[in-house]
């Protein structure tokens, strides 16, 4: 039954107010109830008189007590933090650095301490871009002009990894530490990539300007004491800006076609020169050999003189007849001419025997008689002569 309805609740209403009569509660008849409760909780009795206060006698205050228990009670229990494992805590009592918590449980003091909580195993990640005036532009890169050594312009791009190594100075020594991150960045990459060529930072040098330009980041961080330690540093991107890029890969273009052309003459070089080298070798060789051919031809001939000159000095008409008939027998060695003695004639008479070898090899019979008078030739020699020409023909026959 509802309390507004005639009969129910014996026709009173929240407020005191009887059925059918509607008004506002009473709020002095509420204030004097909620008197009334507070003294009984405290131990004490409501209070008389107009004022309608109570009073709390001596056994009030153990009540007081139990509520100061149960606030000390919550304000140490609010004191309690956990620190995860990837975390560090700061402590900063009245705002000013205290201690740095580890791992676990830890208890400070509420409202004097505050605990502020740092991941030092998170690893965080920065995508920082330069780019010239009038390139693409992206949320991670800005417009900055970054000059080469051989003052060309070149649009890069890093990723930064880092870490916090220290919780401290992470919070309180610097005001923007990822911030400090970003311009520590900016500035070693245009001190290392300053001293740099810019075929040399898009092609074959970017490893080593990643290394370069972290330990120069780290350096910079450290001597800020940002609390910050870099992990890697990786080029992503590294190309000449849109405005030349057509140029910039036509001479890159030309560069590799002369690449090629160098290898394919180094390929000639490699193939014809030890061919030449082995050509001189040899000639250096036969050349050799000739000298030493020469040379020991000469000492020969030389020792051979000295012999003979010893023994012409011993028997000068015996070592004359004896060259005489040496190089009679040198010449006649090339001839085809036979010198035939007649016995009991002055006449020595020559056998071509040239034409008579010709004449077999052509399948004819060639007879002595048969040959006339200019193939056999007469001439008148002394018969002395004769004979000394003919005993060297006679020494080879034996």
């Amino acid at each position: 039954m509802a309390w507004n309805q005639p009969g129910g609740n014996g026709g009173r209403d929240p407020w005191g107010n009887r059925g059918g009569q509607q008004g506002p509660p009473d709020l002095d008849e509420v204030l004097k109830k909620l008197q009334a409760r507070l003294g009984r909780i405290f131990g004490g009795r409501p209070g008389g008189g107009g004022g309608g206060g109570f009073s709390l006698p001596g056994g009030g205050l153990v009540g007081v007590l139990v509520i100061l228990v149960v606030l000390v009670g919550a304000w140490a229990l609010a004191g309690f933090y956990i620190v995860d494992p990837a975390e560090e805590a700061v402590v900063l009592r009245f705002g000013k650095y205290r201690t740095t918590a580890g791992q676990g449980l830890h208890w400070a003091p509420y409202f004097v301490d505050s605990v502020e909580k740092i991941n030092v195993l998170q690893l965080r990640n920065q995508e920082i871009g330069f780019r010239s005036s009038g390139g693409s532009q992206s949320d991670v890169a800005h417009e900055s002009l970054m000059l080469t050594e051989d003052e060309n312009i070149i649009d890069i791009k890093f990723s930064i990894q880092y870490r916090v190594n220290d919780a401290r100075n992470y919070l309180f020594n610097v005001l923007d530490p990822d911030l400090t991150l970003r311009q520590a960045t900016e500035s070693a990459v245009r001190e290392v990539v300053g001293r740099s060529g810019m075929d040399f930072v898009i092609t074959a040098g970017r490893d080593r300007v990643a290394a370069e330009t972290e330990t120069l980041i780290q350096e910079i961080l450290d001597r800020y004491q940002a609390g910050l330690n870099v992990t890697s540093v990786n080029m992503q991107d590294a190309q000449p800006p849109a405005q030349v890029q057509d140029a910039f890969f036509d001479a890159v273009k030309a560069r590799e076609d002369q690449e090629r052309i160098i290898n394919q003459a180094n390929a000639y070089k490699a193939d014809i020169v030890p061919k030449a080298r082995g050509e001189a070798n040899a000639m250096f060789e036969r050349a050799e050999a000739y000298r030493q051919r020469v040379i020991a031809q000469a000492e020969g001939d030389t020792d051979r003189f000295l012999k003979v000159l010893t023994q012409y000095r011993k028997s000068p008409k015996v070592t004359r007849d004896r060259l005489y008939l040496e190089a009679v027998e040198q010449v006649m060695a090339n001839s085809s001419k036979v010198l035939v003695d007649l016995k009991g004639g002055n006449n020595v008479m020559f056998l071509p025997l040239d034409k008579l070898f010709s004449g077999q090899a052509a399948g004819k019979v060639v007879r002595p008689g048969s040959l006339g008078s200019d193939d056999i030739g007469t001439s008148p020699m002394n018969m002395d002569d004769a004979q000394r020409s003919t005993d060297p023909l006679r020494s080879r026959t034996r």
